[in-house]
């Protein structure tokens, strides 16, 4: 392991040697996060990933499935061998102790940084289930975090919306408005139901921001002992700007389920205040600002808890911003697998989106069903359960494209301006880097390729579209 020598020591030089705890390895930051740390950090240790079984696919099956995602294609021209440093670590977030067993504790005794972003991101979770993954996981990885004797640092990957029941959020943990006692009592208490447990959430407005907001509390009352924590809160996370390629997205939450709706043709209304800034934050520039939190956590040997804010309100964009370049783009080059010619309407009223939703999308959704059934033509999707899909996202996504936020982010400024000159190359961390009307460009590029699983070069022009369309 690398001995620390002072805020100046390199970030790649920190890494070398270094074992490395991570939950949440699966999901689409965590993907970016192995990637960037075995690229960025050649010289790191063995990276345990938290794994349990899935569908059927045990954690040795979840692993070879990780290194065989898209995300590793460049690194695996490069150098493929760095993939034989990603080891399993057989669990489960919801069980007690994380479901390790103590000889997994045991191999984990040369683990010094762990970064831990396993969460459920579901708006509308049911809260006892929320806080079983938000929270109750964040204590049970401590607890074990207490028990590994070469720990230096813990990062929590919170959300910059923690707090979003505020419109200038600081770096700071804000207090809680019910004890944590009172809400774990909760997840034994099978006489309540679900609807009444939204009382707890007071001004918060999903279980979601709601559980997050109380695992930083957590994180900030641990008992400190012989390793320093922070706490990390990136906001909107989007495509990649730059690696490990410019467009990478995996999931369809927040604005990629927007444009991916769209350009299939299905989405036709959303609704959002095109003039309230959209905080988007590209996957690879967040990542890079954890792999550097966790480094100056590391150094610092702190015993105060650090918060630190990820947005880009240095380089503000819009949601009316990316609804223009994105439906601009998508015009210009539509794509060929499409139910209709892209078309999205944006409005701001509640109820004039409800209009026109049950108008463009739900009639004539219904309208195809209906025939489609009748002379048995087999359709590819059902566009009755699609429709009630876009209707839960836009619900959930309506109170933060309609309201924007002052994100306090001195202590991620400075951070970037202690970097070493050369690590400040290899690590993209200034989000005024970012050409925006390329991004969404890219933006789109990245949904058709990856989530709607496009060809490369499976676009047309728009009058093409027109002599091949079905409708």
């Amino acid at each position: 392991m690398a001995a620390l020598k002072g805020d100046n020591m390199r970030i790649p030089q920190f890494y070398a040697g270094r074992s490395v705890l991570i939950t949440g390895a699966t999901g689409f930051m965590g993907k970016v996060l192995v990637e960037r740390l075995l690229t960025t950090c050649p010289d790191i240790g063995r990276l345990y990933l938290l794994m349990r079984t899935k569908r059927d696919a045990d954690p040795n099956q979840r692993l070879q499935q990780l290194k065989d995602s898209a995300v590793f294609n460049n690194l695996r021209q490069r150098d493929p061998e760095q993939l034989n440093k990603l080891r399993t670590l057989p669990g489960d977030i919801l069980q007690p102790k994380l479901g390790i067993s103590k000889e997994s504790i045991a191999e984990l005794k040369e683990v010094s940084i762990v970064f831990h972003s396993a969460a459920t991101v579901k708006f509308n979770e049911e809260l006892r289930r929320a806080i079983e993954y938000n929270v109750l996981s964040v204590m049970r990885l401590l607890k074990i975090c207490d028990e590994l004797p070469n720990m230096q640092a813990f990062v929590h990957v919170s959300t910059a919306y923690s707090n979003a029941d505020r419109k200038e959020i600081e770096e700071k943990v804000y207090p809680i408005t019910t004890p944590l006692d009172e809400l774990l009592a909760l997840l034994d208490d099978e006489n309540i139901e679900p609807e009444e447990l939204n009382k707890y959430l007071g001004s918060k407005p999903n279980t979601y921001t709601f559980t997050k907001g109380v695992a930083e509390y957590v994180v900030q009352q641990h008992p400190k002992k012989r390793y320093s924590a922070a706490i990390f809160r990136p906001s909107v996370v989007i495509s990649s700007n730059r690696n490990p390629f410019p467009g990478w997205i995996e999931n369809m939450n927040g604005p990629s389920g927007v444009i991916a709706g769209y350009n299939a043709g299905l989405l036709r209304v959303f609704t959002t205040n095109s003039a309230k800034e959209a905080d988007l934050l590209p996957v690879d520039i967040a990542i890079d600002n954890l792999i550097a939190v966790a480094w100056e956590t590391a150094l610092s040997k702190s015993t105060a808890i650090k918060v630190y804010n990820c947005s880009v309100c240095e380089n503000p964009t819009t949601w009316g911003d990316i609804e223009r370049n994105v439906i601009s783009y998508t015009r210009e080059h539509p794509p060929k697998k499409t139910y209709f010619y892209p078309f999205l309407l944006v409005v701001k009223n509640r109820f004039l989106y409800a209009f026109l939703e049950f108008m463009l999308q739900a009639v004539p959704f219904h309208i195809i069903e209906f025939v489609s059934r009748i002379f048995g033509i087999k359709q590819k999707h059902n566009l009755l359960a699609l429709n009630q899909k876009f209707r839960d996202m836009t619900a959930a996504l309506r109170f933060f494209v309609m309201n924007e936020w002052t994100f306090k982010n001195d202590n991620m400024r400075m951070l970037r301006e202690k970097l070493h000159p050369s690590d400040a190359k290899l690590f993209h961390l200034d989000p005024r880097t970012v050409n925006w009307k390329e991004h969404y460009s890219n933006f789109v590029i990245g949904v058709r390729r990856h989530l709607l699983k496009h060809e490369e070069e499976d676009t047309q022009t728009k009058e093409q579209f027109r002599r091949a369309a079905m409708f």
